[in-house]
Order: structure tokens, then C-alpha cells, then sequence
């Protein structure tokens, strides 16, 4: 049986950690100053933990798995390609999120200020 990137998608989100749930309360429904997020967005062959198609966003969580070497290079790897297509992509780790939520708020605050919006 062969899996949709809906289906990916879906069960990523189902599998989301505690951190990933923790930010999804808080951007879900247009909670950010009414900026609508998407989890387990596809975007071309990647799937965004958050994304603003509006903003042109991504917000990534990174857990402890995210620190090895390999993992660390395929982040590069990824995030150059997302923002080769004119994505921004910003980066939290769980600690991060989960100690000063409110971090996240600023730093997507900050990215609409510098868009002009």
C-alpha cells in the first residue's frame, strides 16, 4: 500500500511530541495575531512542522535526535533547499518552546515586522 503525502502528514501529526503539541496550541486557529499555521505542512519534498503559506514561514522543532551529526547535516541540507524557494525557516529547540514559549511569538512578530506587514 502505497502512502499519500496527506497520509504522511497525517500521521506525523499524530506522532507530534509533547513540544510540537505545546506550539500547536499556540498557533492553531489564527492564535498569533491571527496568522493561520499548518501542521505537518508538505512543501515541495519536506514536511514543515509549522508553516504560514501567508508569511512564507516555517517553524521547526528540534528534539534531542536533532543534535546528532547526521541529523545536523540533513537539517542544513533541508533548510538551505526551503529557503532556496523563499521560505524562512526558524528554529526552536523543545527546551526553548516549552521554558519561554513566548520567544516563539517574538521571533515570528519579528519576521512580520520585517516583511512590512
Amino acid at each position: 500500500m502505497q502512502f499519500t503525502r496527506t497520509d504522511r502528514a497525517r500521521a506525523l501529526r499524530q506522532s507530534a511530541g509533547f513540544a510540537e503539541d505545546r506550539v500547536w496550541a499556540r498557533l492553531r486557529g489564527g492564535k498569533l495575531d491571527g496568522h493561520k499555521f499548518r501542521r505537518q505542512h508538505p512543501i515541495g519534498p519536506y514536511y514543515a512542522d509549522f508553516a504560514c503559506d501567508r508569511l512564507r514561514l516555517i517553524i521547526e522543532i528540534d528534539g534531542a535526535v536533532h543534535l546528532l551529526d547526521d541529523v545536523i547535516a540533513r537539517d542544513r541540507t533541508r533548510q538551505a533547499a526551503l529557503e532556496a524557494s523563499g521560505w524562512t525557516v526558524l528554529r526552536f529547540t523543545n527546551d526553548q518552546v516549552l521554558n519561554n514559549p513566548e520567544q516563539l511569538s517574538e521571533a515570528v512578530r519579528r519576521h512580520v515586522q520585517a516583511l512590512g506587514l
